[in-house]
């Protein structure tokens, strides 16, 4: 696990151009079936495996379930071009008191995929310069269109599958 990089030690070359929206849209989209495939066969002793002060695979997923509305409302700000992006809570308060270990793991991938598919099918009604819009990222201080917003989310997503991979491996 000590292989994948912490997520805020993680730098964005964001310099791509802002017609890979389709793309981004589509990797986005594709993550609940990827977190499907990743966790089909693993046994629950290892999905709710306690490695505090980490989060054990099933949190992870259920992470992945607890920023939809972020995404969601930071995609709306960019319409309603807002200055700002809203805020996260970088304590993940939503994650460390979810008990996502004591839900069945079905649970969280089916809220997961209709959560994501809102959020695609909501991106899909954007017209196109929507995607060049800027607002101000509050953590990273610097402007982000909404196109690298997506491209955000994406390596987000593709961190904690990554962090899900490795421990299953260990």
């Amino acid at each position: 696990m000590s292989q994948v990089a912490r997520w805020f030690d993680r730098k964005f070359d964001l310099s791509f151009s802002e017609e890979l929206y389709p793309n981004l849209c589509v990797r986005v989209r594709g993550t609940p079936a990827r977190l499907e495939e990743l966790l089909r066969d693993v046994p629950g002793d290892i999905l709710t495996r306690n490695v505090r002060p980490k989060w054990s695979v099933q949190e992870h997923a259920g992470h992945l379930l607890d920023l939809e509305d972020l995404w969601k409302r930071r995609a709306e700000q960019y319409v309603k071009g807002e200055p700002e992006l809203a805020v996260t809570d970088l304590e993940n308060t939503k994650t460390n008191d979810a008990n996502h270990n004591a839900q069945p793991l079905w649970r969280i991938l089916g809220a997961f995929r209709r959560a994501r598919t809102e959020f695609v099918t909501q991106l899909s009604g954007y017209q196109p310069e929507f995607f060049g819009r800027t607002a101000l990222h509050p953590r990273l201080k610097t402007p982000l269109r909404l196109v690298d917003h997506l491209y955000f989310v994406a390596e987000h997503d593709d961190h904690h599958l990554a962090r899900i991979w490795a421990m299953i491996n260990e």
